[in-house]
């Protein structure tokens, strides 16, 4: 309880004296006090029960404000270019993914088809063709307009099924999409980018589909080898595999907001409402697919979730390959806490409104 108290008073002195600093013309000066704003708001939502499911949101806000008014530091350590961990640590998030997986995720293409098909038909068109839209409408320039494409064409990531698991979605049917658009995207990522994305930059579709492969597939399945052999018998591993893909989700976004620091300074607040319009539109959309295919409300809101929701450490990561982390990976690092918050709250709306018991529709 004190330490809620104290958190609360630092938040609110230390957000007082961000606003003084910016009514004073000193804005270039507000950097420590919204580090400490966000990190004491942190702390009080860690211990507020109605909060705790965005206080890792809110610390990922700390870190891109520090990577925001002092890029430099994210920029090398000592001999080490940060940009280059990026890649191995989107290894070991995938394997972490992995070891959370089995080969039964994949029963459930035979057991829910139709619930499968509308959701790979939505993940792999309506995003693509959201981000593409929004691309050529946002009048960016080129390699960020295409950034906006990528996020679109990367599958879901395993935060989608916690939040389908918050919102009373459709569980296995979630996590049988994530396991089913994972394992597709080195197929279809790369044709989709080369098709959408081409006419903004050069696109190499063989190596973003062997990018793609050894980032993903193959954690996965060693992943699923640790799952089946291994399960249970490296426990501080179980346990610390989701706190080091957390981890490595926040350094990847605070490395390349450092990064691309001089073009969201331009373009920060217009490229903040295209993602998050690109990401609602991918809820209503998808929601409303299953809707047109008579699915439950259950599966409804599990098409929403997996559509809306995006991998964007795999977009990152391809940007990072592409050598154009600054400026293709900017939307993926700002989807990434976007979707982050949208999602928690989406998932407290439909957690408070009961699904009425809907005979099973599949097949």
């Amino acid at each position: 309880m004190l330490l809620k108290r104290i958190a609360s008073f630092a938040a609110i002195a230390a957000l007082l004296y961000t606003i003084y600093l910016i009514i004073a013309g000193k804005g270039t000066q507000a950097g420590p006090g919204l580090i400490l704003f966000f990190t004491a708001l942190a702390v009080y939502f860690s211990r507020e029960e109605k909060f705790k499911g965005f206080t890792y949101t809110v610390m990922i806000f700390a870190a891109v404000t520090a990577a925001m008014f002092y890029p430099g530091y994210f920029d090398t350590w000592g001999s080490i270019k940060l940009a280059t961990l990026i890649t191995p640590l989107i290894q070991v998030i995938m394997f972490g993914m992995g070891t959370s997986m089995s080969i039964n995720d994949f029963a459930g293409v035979a057991k829910m088809p139709k619930g499968v098909f509308i959701g790979i038909g939505g993940q792999f068109f309506i995003m693509p063709s959201l981000g593409y839209f929004f691309a050529s409408v946002s009048g960016f320039e080129p390699e960020i307009a295409a950034g906006m494409i990528l996020i679109g064409c990367v599958p879901s990531g395993m935060a989608s099924n916690v939040i389908t698991y918050l919102a009373k979605g459709n569980l296995a049917l979630s996590i049988t999409l994530t396991a089913i658009l994972t394992v597709m995207a080195p197929f279809v990522t790369p044709v989709l980018m080369k098709f959408l994305a081409g006419t903004f930059v050069e696109i190499d579709t063989w190596a973003m589909m062997w990018d793609i492969f050894k980032m993903v597939i193959i954690p996965i399945g060693l992943g699923l080898l640790f799952n089946k052999f291994l399960a249970g018998k490296a426990k501080w591993l179980d346990d610390a595999m989701p706190l080091v893909s957390m981890a490595g989700i926040g350094f990847i976004i605070t490395i390349i907001t450092a990064a691309g620091q001089k073009s969201l300074l331009s373009i920060g607040p217009m490229l903040i409402l295209f993602v998050l319009l690109h990401n609602l539109f991918g809820y209503i959309l998808g929601y409303w697919s299953g809707r047109l295919f008579r699915m439950s409300e259950r599966d409804c809101r599990t098409l929403a979730i997996e559509v809306g929701m995006q991998n964007g450490g795999l977009a990152s990561g391809l940007a990072k390959e592409m050598g154009k982390i600054a400026t293709v990976g900017l939307a993926a690092a700002v989807f990434g806490p976007m979707m982050n918050i949208t999602g928690s709250v989406l998932a407290s709306y439909w957690a408070k409104k009961p699904v009425s018991p809907e005979p099973d529709r599949q097949p």
